[in-house]
């Protein structure tokens, strides 16, 4: 994970640590130790409030992992999982298949938190009282109940707004509508926290009220990308393969010499390469790969023909027309390919399409500002723009 260190692994889970992590360290550290100073003294308040904060971590591991574990019970692939300044993420390859699943990986988070809490909190009760690992569990127990509360409240990118999600998908039958609701409510709430913690601080002159802001930024920060990718998975859906395919091919004749295609059509197109296609007698006779004229004697260009060397169709990576483009995004990923073959219901050449093509067709759907030129660019190197990573958006969409 850019940006980030890996730390280790749990259950085979890569666990990161974001560099903002460590001022949060600090400040809680710090923040526990001021708390505990009165009553325990420097040396002892200082451990403790160390102790405190890397406990307080740790139980945020357990909260992501009870996410992860539970995502991977489904067949999900579970990325890493990262600390950072506002907590823990799980990084997950796609969605669940049903809002059941969902919820379950939702819930999971803040179960596990919750079980927390009670483990702590009865671990507090049987300790000497006044004593530092009461007050250490003590404090524990509370914390975890406030992030099994806090990831409940009803709003993307929190625990709550998944189980939001999931709700309005299984009463509605439309995951994306769920997303939808889930996000709506996940901004409302980042802009009124923005909104309230500037107040605070502009009314009360307490900078520590910042932190509501910071907190509703995020929010509203990752709901708006939530909203975002929803918008692009319902693209992907909605087209098709048709949508983006172009004509820039050529048909060639399936009889026609080696030397012949080679003079005519190779040394003419050398600016701007294209596929071929044999055809002879009215039908496709497959396609022709520049680089298998390689493993011809130059001495047989003059009497070999393109048939001869020619790729059926049943043979290349092709789609349908109606193919949505998701497939055909994950198509050209999962082979490496340049561009894929676009098939007519009649078997025959229709188009081609490559990320180039698919880029375009995405732009024109959402209206994106994407130039042709950084579309030729696309076409010439073969990948999609930093902020537009189709194929993971494509990986995590499913209808």
């Amino acid at each position: 994970m850019q940006g980030s260190w890996r730390i280790g692994s749990l259950f085979g889970i890569p666990l990161f640590l974001d560099p903002s992590w460590f001022f949060i360290l600090a400040f809680v550290t710090i923040i526990n130790a001021l708390d505990l100073y009165p009553t325990f003294g420097s040396v002892l308040a200082g451990s403790a409030g160390l102790g405190m904060a890397l406990l307080l971590f740790a139980s945020v591991v357990l909260h992501e992992l009870g996410h992860s574990l539970t995502a991977r019970s489904q067949g999900i692939k579970v990325n890493s999982i990262t600390l950072f300044i506002f907590g823990g993420v799980a990084s997950i390859d796609q969605e669940s298949k049903t809002p059941g699943e969902a919820f379950q990986v939702a819930i999971a988070g803040p179960a596990v938190s919750l079980t927390l809490f009670g483990l702590f909190y009865l671990l507090s009760q049987v300790l000497p009282s006044s004593n530092v690992g009461q007050v250490l569990t003590l404090h524990l127990a509370r914390i975890n109940l406030v992030l099994a509360l806090f990831n409940l409240i009803p709003g993307l990118p929190l625990d709550g707004g998944q189980v939001l999600k999931a709700a309005v998908w299984k009463l509605t039958g439309n995951r994306f509508q769920g997303v939808r609701w889930a996000a709506t409510s996940g901004k409302t709430l980042g802009g009124s926290a923005i909104a309230l913690g500037l107040v605070l601080v502009l009314l009360t002159g307490q900078w520590g009220a910042i932190w509501l802001t910071l907190i509703g930024g995020f929010i509203f920060r990752n709901a708006s990308a939530y909203d975002r990718l929803t918008t692009l998975q319902e693209a992907l859906l909605q087209l098709v393969a048709s949508d983006a395919m172009t004509h820039d091919f050529r048909v060639v004749d399936a009889n026609q010499t080696l030397r012949s295609f080679a003079d005519e059509y190779i040394l003419a197109d050398i600016q701007t390469p294209m596929p071929y296609y044999a055809a002879a007698h009215g039908r496709y006779r497959g396609l022709v790969a520049i680089e298998d004229l390689h493993f011809v004697e130059r001495s047989r260009w003059e009497s070999q023909t393109l048939e001869s060397i020619v790729r059926p169709l049943s043979e290349i990576a092709t789609v349908e027309e109606k193919t949505p483009l998701v497939e055909v995004i994950k198509s050209l990923e999962a082979s490496q390919l340049n561009r894929l073959t676009v098939l007519s219901p009649a078997g025959t050449v229709a188009g081609v399409v490559d990320r180039g093509d698919i880029v375009r067709a995405v732009a024109t759907k959402l209206k994106l500002p994407i130039t042709e030129t950084e579309i030729k660019r696309i076409k010439a190197e073969g990948s999609y723009p930093q902020g537009l990573q189709l194929p993971a958006i494509a990986q995590a969409t499913s209808d």
